[in-house]
């Protein structure tokens, strides 16, 4: 992302009807291109919260229609750990290919017939996804907040390098060292009561609805959590929140 958040948000309310907020797609393509069209057809930009791919029946589809949005600048997506991790292993990192997961995607990308220049794509456009984004009272980030988030921009290479600083925050959120009896690691929110007055954080990486409707969760000083992975890939479906100016 070249621009400031601040030129950013300038540029969006002059071109844009205000925002559509995307969850976790993990491969749903059909949704995805719903959404992308409903969007164009209100004239919102489209901020995609992270992990396109994995799991679902057709990520190299969620790759080309997220990466036509950011070419045509309707859109942006941030930088999730599923699709940190793609790049890694396209990069020829050692990673471990969970078979439901990152197996399925690699598989998926081997038999696209343009999957050697998608490949070559997603090495290039996740490497400039921003970790999290800042516009007005918004923040917007894949796993979890942290206050510096408001006051730092996201590092420009975060899908380039080994996670540090608050990266591992914007793709993880905040875990401890055990693991959960579904094998996912127990994860802390203990970060929503440091979200200020005022801020609303919009997020994915886990499902903590239970209703199908995306999470909502209010912090100690009156700020506001809105979770919206509710499944896309997974057995749930893909949702989606507008944000007018």
């Amino acid at each position: 992302m070249s621009q400031s958040p601040a030129e950013l948000l300038h540029r969006l309310r002059h071109d844009f009807a205000g925002l559509r907020v995307v969850g976790d797609v993990h491969g749903d393509a059909a949704s995805f291109s719903a959404a992308l069209a409903g969007a164009q057809e209100k004239r919102l930009f489209v901020l995609q919260l992270g992990d396109l791919t994995d799991r679902g029946p057709d990520s190299a589809e969620a790759l080309r229609l997220a990466f036509a949005m950011r070419a045509e600048r309707r859109g942006l997506f941030l930088l999730g750990n599923h699709d940190h991790k793609l790049r890694r292993a396209l990069a020829g990192a050692v990673v471990r290919p969970d078979p439901d997961g990152l197996g399925v995607t690699l598989a998926q990308l081997e038999a696209a017939p343009d999957g050697v220049a998608l490949r070559a794509r997603a090495l290039e456009e996740i490497s400039h996804a921003p970790a999290w984004l800042r516009l007005g009272p918004w923040l917007f980030v894949h796993g979890g907040f942290h206050p510096r988030m408001l006051r730092e921009p996201s590092p420009p290479d975060a899908g380039l390098r080994k996670p540090e600083g608050l990266v591992p925050r914007a793709l993880f959120g905040q875990v401890t060292s055990r693991t959960r009896l579904d094998g996912y690691p127990e994860r802390l929110h203990s970060w929503v009561h440091r979200i200020p007055s005022g801020i609303t954080v919009y997020c994915g990486h886990e499902m903590r609805s239970l209703n199908g409707r995306p999470f909502v969760a209010v912090s100690a000083a009156g700020g506001r959590a809105v979770f919206l992975d509710t499944g896309a890939g997974k057995g749930g479906h893909l949702s989606w929140i507008d944000l007018p100016w």
